[in-house]
C-alpha cells in the first residue's frame, strides 16, 4: 500500500511539473525519464548553446526545430522561456535550450540522442544535494 502511495505521489509530481512546463513534460522511458513536447515527442540540448541562448539556427533549426512557447505560456523553475536571436520564445530546462529532432517519426522516438557528441536527450537534473560547507584548515603559524 505504502508503495502505491508513492508511486502515485511521484507520478503527481511528474504531472504537475509537466502542467506548471506548459508545452513540456517528462515522461519515463526505457532511457529514464526525459523531457518531451506535448505531443510525447522527445526533446533534446545542444552542447554549443551557451546558458539561456540558443546557437542554433537557420538550416541547424530546420533539422532541430526549437520547442516553441508563446506569450501565453507560463515558466516555472527549473523550466524558462527564452528569446532567440529572430524574437521568437523557446523552452528552455535548466537554463538550456530544447529542441526537437526533425528524423524522429513518432512520441518515443530518441534517434538525435549522441548526434555528433553535441545533441542529447534531455533529461531532468537530479534534485542537488546540499552539503555542509567544509571547516576551514587550521592555520598553523608555520
Amino acid at each position: 500500500m505504502i508503495g502505491r502511495m508513492m508511486i502515485l505521489t511521484g507520478m503527481s509530481i511528474l504531472a504537475a511539473a509537466a502542467a506548471q512546463a506548459g508545452q513540456v513534460a517528462e515522461r519515463s522511458t526505457p532511457m529514464g525519464t526525459v523531457l518531451t513536447d506535448a505531443a510525447g515527442m522527445t526533446l533534446y540540448v545542444f552542447d554549443k548553446d551557451e546558458p539561456g541562448k540558443s546557437n542554433c539556427a537557420d538550416s541547424c533549426a530546420v533539422n532541430w526545430p526549437p520547442a516553441t512557447a508563446d506569450k501565453a505560456d507560463k515558466a516555472k523553475a527549473p523550466y524558462s522561456i527564452i528569446t532567440r536571436a529572430d524574437g521568437s520564445m523557446q523552452w528552455a530546462y535548466g537554463g538550456k535550450p530544447l529542441y526537437r529532432w526533425a528524423k524522429d517519426a513518432k512520441p518515443g522516438d530518441a534517434t538525435g540522442d549522441g548526434f555528433r557528441d553535441i545533441w542529447h536527450v534531455a533529461k531532468p537534473m537530479a534534485v542537488p544535494v546540499l552539503l555542509p560547507e567544509p571547516a576551514s584548515p587550521m592555520k598553523s603559524g608555520y
